[in-house]
């Protein structure tokens, strides 16, 4: 195999729209999301948006098969996204907010392992870790404990882990908030560059920014699907 992605080369094409179906969530008797039915599509960068507690890291979380929703469901390629045991399917990949790192682990080593829980051998995997913390410009910091790291590099490094095992459905969330805006636009660029491979790519977001350069915005306000300013999408599909 060559090139720098070569997860994908055993794997079944791309399955198509990661959808949701009449997904509601209840947390201690409050409604954290309402009767949401949505189809996110391959190839383009959704911009998930709404104000603080709307429901967007849930949404995410219900999509990508680590929280059960309590009605509906979640799907991709016919199968459901949850699995039973609140770990993802191997097709997904998250950028968490709050990083999802391991701190007593250096930069490459947090890369590293999610390749190899995808079955790439140790060298293989470091190699390859290198690489993608050269994509997010700190190729420089691949043996820097994560703990000693900003944080705006520990957020490029969850990028890094993210993208490096070339998801199907790569989901993010709040991916820039630390940023600077060169840094900024370059995670973009990147999220692009999965799009065009073909992923599915959900972001949420504060950042206007993040929203104009997106393909298509979808907005939640307490749980629910609102209509988005010149957006035809208030059904989410």
């Amino acid at each position: 195999m060559s090139g720098g992605h070569p997860m994908r080369a055993d794997r079944d094409p791309i399955a198509g729209e990661l959808e949701l179906e009449d997904v509601s969530l209840n947390i201690g008797g409050r409604w954290v999301l309402e009767r949401l039915s949505l189809a996110l599509r391959p190839g383009e960068i959704t911009a998930l948006s709404g104000p603080s507690g709307s429901g967007k890291t849930t949404l995410l979380s219900i999509a990508g098969g680590i929280v059960k929703p309590t009605t509906g469901l979640a799907s991709y390629g016919g199968q459901h996204m949850w699995l039973g045991d609140g770990d993802p399917r191997h097709e997904v990949a998250f950028v968490l907010q709050v990083y999802g790192l391991v701190p007593i682990l250096s930069a490459r080593e947090n890369v590293a392992i999610a390749l190899r829980a995808r079955g790439v051998r140790p060298r293989e995997a470091d190699e390859r870790a290198d690489e993608e913390l050269a994509r997010f410009h700190i190729g420089d910091l691949g043996d820097r404990q994560v703990e000693e790291l900003s944080g705006g590099q520990m957020q490029r490094v969850a990028c890094a882990r993210a993208f490096a095992v070339s998801p199907e459905i790569l989901l993010a969330d709040e991916p820039t908030s630390e940023l600077d805006e060169g840094n900024r636009e370059h995670v973009m660029d990147q999220l692009r560059v999965e799009a065009e491979r073909g992923a599915v790519v959900v972001v949420a977001t504060h950042d206007p920014a993040v929203v104009e350069s997106s393909d298509r915005t979808l907005v939640l306000d307490e749980g629910r699907l609102v209509p988005a300013d010149g957006s035809a999408y208030a059904s989410g599909r």
